[in-house]
Parts: C-alpha cells; sequence; structure tokens
C-alpha cells in the first residue's frame, strides 16, 4: 500500500530528527501526534530525557512560515514571553525541533462559570502582552494595513454568505459591507500600532513555568494596539460574561498605560475601540470557519459559528453607525431586530 502524503512527511521528519537524535538524547520511536491546528502545520512529541522530559517536532510544510516563526520566537524570548525555543530547523524541509511547553492549555484550565480561577491565568496572559507590545517597533514586522484588514472581511461574503448560506451578494449587502468595513478600517488604523500577535486566544496559551507559553505567534504583524486583547477575551471557542471581560480590559488598560503604552486615556474611547476591532475580527473569522469546513474539511469549526454571529451581533446594535449591519446579520440570522444604541 503507497503511504499517504501525510504519512510520507512523518517519515521524513523522522528521518530529519535522526540526523542530530543523539545531541538531544531523542527517542525516536516516541513519536507521537501532540496536536494539529486550523493550518497544515502538524505538531508531534517525543521523549528527550537528556533535554528535560520531551520535546515538539513541527511539520510545517511550505509555505507554512517556519522562517517567520523563528524570527519572532526569539523576539518574543526577547521581550520577556515565554515562547518555544527553537532548537533546530530546515526552513526548505519545514521541519522545527523545538521545547515542548507542556500539555495544559488555557482554554483547557479555563471555566466561564469559574471567573475566580480563571483571573490569575487572565492577568498573566495580559502581562505577557503588555511585555510584548511594549517591545514594539516600526518597520520589522508586515504592516496590518488596510489592504490587510479589508482581505480579512472579504472572506465573509464569499465563504459564509455565498458557499455557506447559499446567498447572493446583492447590490445593497454590498454597499453594507462595504460602509461597515470603511468603518471599522478607519477605527483601526486611527489607532496606534504595535507588534500584534493576531491569535493570542486561550487555545494558543499554555499553563507553565514561567506562565504564559505562547504558541502560534508565526502572523505577527504590526498593528492596531487594541486586536490582541479583543482577541484573548471575545475568543471564537469561549465566551465570558460582561462584567469579567470589562474587569480584564479595565485592568489591561490600567496596566497599558502604567507600562507607557499609547491606549487612549478614555476608557469608553478605548472600549469602543476594543469592541470595533473585535467586530473586524469576528466578520472575518465567519468568513474562516465556513472556509475551513467547505475548502479544508474541518467541519468542527462550524458548531462555533453562532458564538461567532452572536458577538458580532451585539456591538453592532450597539453603535448606531453599525446599524445597518446589525440589520443584515438578523436578516441573514432570521431573526427580528433588538436594537440599543451607545452613541
Amino acid at each position: 500500500m503507497t503511504n499517504s502524503p501525510a504519512d510520507t512527511r512523518r517519515d521524513a521528519l523522522a528521518a530529519w530528527l535522526g540526523t542530530f537524535a543523539h545531541r538531544y538524547g531523542l527517542d525516536l520511536p516516541t513519536l507521537a501526534p501532540a496536536s494539529a491546528d486550523a493550518s497544515f502545520r502538524r505538531y508531534f512529541r517525543l521523549a528527550a530525557p537528556a533535554h528535560g522530559a520531551s520535546l515538539i517536532a513541527v511539520d510545517a510544510p511550505p509555505p507554512e512560515k517556519c522562517r517567520e516563526f523563528v524570527q519572532i520566537a526569539q523576539m518574543l524570548a526577547d521581550a520577556g514571553v515565554h515562547a518555544p525555543q527553537v532548537l533546530e530547523c530546515d526552513f526548505d524541509a519545514g521541519f522545527m525541533l523545538v521545547t515542548d511547553l507542556g500539555t495544559r492549555t488555557y482554554i483547557a484550565e479555563m471555566d466561564p462559570s469559574d471567573t475566580a480561577r480563571a483571573k490569575p491565568l487572565m492577568r498573566d496572559a495580559i502581562g505577557a502582552l503588555i511585555r510584548w507590545q511594549s517591545s514594539s517597533r516600526e518597520g520589522v514586522l508586515p504592516p496590518f494595513d488596510e489592504a490587510f484588514l479589508r482581505r480579512e472581511m472579504e472572506l465573509m461574503p464569499e465563504w459564509f454568505v455565498t458557499r455557506h448560506l447559499g446567498r447572493e451578494v446583492d447590490e445593497n449587502m454590498r454597499g453594507i459591507l462595504d460602509r461597515t468595513y470603511a468603518l471599522l478600517i478607519a477605527s483601526a488604523r486611527a489607532q496606534p500600532q504595535v507588534f500584534m500577535l493576531r491569535d493570542f486566544m486561550p487555545r494558543n496559551l499554555m499553563v507553565c513555568e514561567p506562565n504564559p507559553g505562547v504558541l502560534d505567534f508565526q502572523d505577527a504583524v504590526y498593528g492596531p494596539i487594541t486586536y490582541d486583547i479583543a482577541s484573548l477575551l471575545r475568543d471564537a471557542f469561549i465566551s465570558w460574561d460582561e462584567e469579567f471581560e470589562l474587569d480584564c480590559f479595565v485592568h489591561y488598560w490600567e496596566r497599558a498605560k502604567k507600562a507607557g503604552l499609547p491606549v487612549d486615556p478614555d476608557f469608553g474611547e478605548f472600549y469602543r475601540q476594543i469592541e470595533w476591532m473585535g467586530l473586524q475580527r469576528h466578520i472575518k473569522i465567519l468568513g474562516l470557519f465556513a472556509r475551513l469546513h467547505y475548502r479544508d474539511g474541518k467541519a468542527r469549526y462550524l458548531s462555533d459559528l453562532p458564538r461567532i454571529i452572536g458577538y458580532a451581533r451585539k456591538v453592532a446594535e450597539r453603535y448606531r453607525p453599525l446599524a445597518p449591519f446589525a440589520r443584515l446579520l438578523d436578516e441573514l440570522d432570521s431573526r427580528s431586530p433588538q436594537v440599543g444604541y451607545t452613541f
């Protein structure tokens, strides 16, 4: 029987690890899947008694971003943020050997009904985020510019509206989308720009020492200061009550000001920026999750679409300029409007 491409790459990864197994005390027969994510990357754990308990082998076939992973891992370390240390890499093949941050993800340790337990974890995550943002320098990471923002949001009409719902994007819908996108882009671009991880969320944070360990950072860019804190609290896979969210947002805002980060001095305006930034992300995720199902065969993401729609609707209903988008969501979701505005 012919090996599948995945089996072939696993064999090639094992052979590559074998070339320096002695250096790290790798126990090659223990190589086993550790996790996979929404990309084409795969992670394997293997015992390495001479180098601690275990290490992680990464299979990231080009064009997955191994070079960026190595660069940003070092930048995170330099900023005092706990990220995997890259021990070996082959950029052409798309293989890496990195240190193991363990198996305890934030999302597995968190329960929305037990915010007292989640609070110290969130405080640690916010501290790490502030250290990362405080190390920001212009011209190092790709800019999260207008074209980037718009390209992300265009996933919604293509994959969620047209492919998932089977709806035509007519002239009226196109106009609502364009006007909404323009508002969200203007808000994002008006914010101070800092280092931005893009997927700073509980699935990518590990409970370890020092806490947290940060994963999945190879897509980092230079962008709006509210993006990562919005990602952390308005997550695609876990939701918090508004009181806990606000407590965390205020804690971040106060800590950021003390650290000299250029957050808006008016918390009300800062909170609006977070909400509109989160909406941009959730518009993207509606399309992204539909694409993961229809293009990539990863159906499990569809079950989280109602959470994303809920986030988007709540924000769009709260601000008068976003009211047409709120009505569009109601139409797409066949729901009667319930409106309460924040101006």
